[in-house]
């Protein structure tokens, strides 16, 4: 899946939307005391109040916030073993296929209760099912409705999960008028915080208007902190690595085949290389948007540009053998680079921490001033610190 669609699914997560058709909504209620289903509650979507729909809603795009491999991450399903019979992929795809809805949340109940044996929750929790129709215009004769009855759309079914927890309200003093006397305001029904869903799923993925049953979208509560456990034990998927660790493992690798140091001009090059292929896949039309990949053979042709001496095919595939240890290994470009991440470039010193945008990278140099190493930043305005222009001042040797 790419950012694209996502977006596009969470656009239509709205009152009446032609692209989004919502059937039926399975709400669980689990106590955090028994970690055991103290509620539930299976109804057709329509013929919820229209205040709940919008809440609800407002929940479903929360779930498919974020970016691609930092909060939203696509997972591959592992293969169930000989036997088993409460694997997700098979409960989740029997689940979709089925037209009895009875049958349907019958499924869903066996992978909530997946959920609350992997993990005993520590408040109590509601977690969310629905399944819905998405309708896909691949050709628009008309951008004044959703959908025209011309346009050619693509249509598939989907299973959304999500996982929310509960609080009691804090205690307050309000002020009876018709008493006219303060008095304690006590609350004894808990809130279900629908606008910070702590996890969630959409069933299946997909990729060129195909579903892929062998993916599911697992969506974490934080950027970067996905839950490995749950992702294992409950989705039954195979592991993940997030942007912040692909990043990690291209300097790792870098480093491994240039070694530790390296002057700014070069690894600013070595960023505007990658970006470009970026910049370069974005401005394709005539394709479905997809992801650059970076490769042995990719850094390899990079390195070189970027004017590393003494860079071999050999040394390069050696050091994805040593990090990842795969020689064949394929990083998301998106990854790697942190103006694409919407991150900078961090600098850090004993003195200062600093962080500048990847293209603004060959305006810094480290130098030797009267035997100090010094960070230099080449500027184009004036330097304001506290209000306060700073006066340029001439060093001498």
């Amino acid at each position: 899946m790419n950012q694209k669609d996502i977006a596009a699914i969470r656009k239509h997560f709205k009152l009446n939307a032609d692209a989004v058709k919502i059937a039926d909504i399975y709400n669980i209620y689990i106590r955090q005391d028994s970690n055991e289903i103290f509620h539930e509650e299976l109804r057709s979507f329509p013929f919820v109040e229209q205040e709940h729909q919008e809440l609800f809603l407002a929940n479903f795009k929360k779930v498919l916030g974020g970016k691609i491999d930092e909060k939203l991450f696509e997972v591959k399903f592992q293969h169930p073993e000989a036997g088993q019979t409460d694997h997700t992929q098979t409960l989740l795809y029997e689940a979709l296929r089925s037209d009895d809805i009875e049958e349907w949340a019958g499924m869903m109940q066996r992978v909530a209760l997946k959920m609350v044996q992997d993990a005993p929750f520590e408040k109590d929790m509601v977690i969310t099912f629905i399944r819905f129709k998405y309708n896909k215009p691949t050709r628009r004769h008309s951008e004044e409705t959703e959908i025209d009855m011309r346009d050619e759309v693509w249509t598939s079914r989907f299973i959304l999960g999500s996982i929310n927890q509960t609080e009691l309200p804090k205690q307050s003093l309000v002020f009876d008028y018709i008493e006219r006397e303060f008095k304690s305001n006590i609350f004894i029904n808990p809130v279900i915080k629908l606008d910070a869903p702590v996890g969630g799923f959409l069933f299946p993925c997909f990729t060129d208007n195909a579903a892929d049953v062998n993916h599911i979208l697992y969506a974490a509560q934080k950027a970067h902190q996905p839950d490995f456990g749950f992702i294992e034990n409950v989705l039954n998927g195979t592991e993940i690595v997030t942007a912040v660790e692909e990043k990690a493992m291209f300097e790792e690798v870098v480093k491994t085949v240039i070694g530790e140091e390296v002057n700014v001009g070069t690894l600013a090059t070595v960023y505007d290389e990658i970006n470009q292929m970026i910049l370069a896949e974005a401005e394709r039309e005539d394709e479905e948007e997809s992801v650059p990949m970076i490769d042995a053979r990719t850094v390899e042709i990079v390195l070189k540009a970027s004017g590393v001496e003494d860079v071999t095919t050999e040394k390069v595939e050696q050091a994805f053998q040593q990090v990842v240890d795969d020689r064949q290994y394929e990083m998301k470009a998106s990854s790697v680079v942190p103006k694409y991440t919407s991150k900078s470039i961090k600098i850090n010193t004993k003195v200062a921490n600093i962080s500048i945008s990847p293209q603004d990278l060959k305006y810094v140099r480290q130098v030797n001033v009267k035997g100090k190493r010094c960070l230099l930043i080449e500027l184009e305005e004036d330097t304001e610190i506290e209000g306060f222009k700073l006066i340029s001042e001439e060093l001498l040797d």
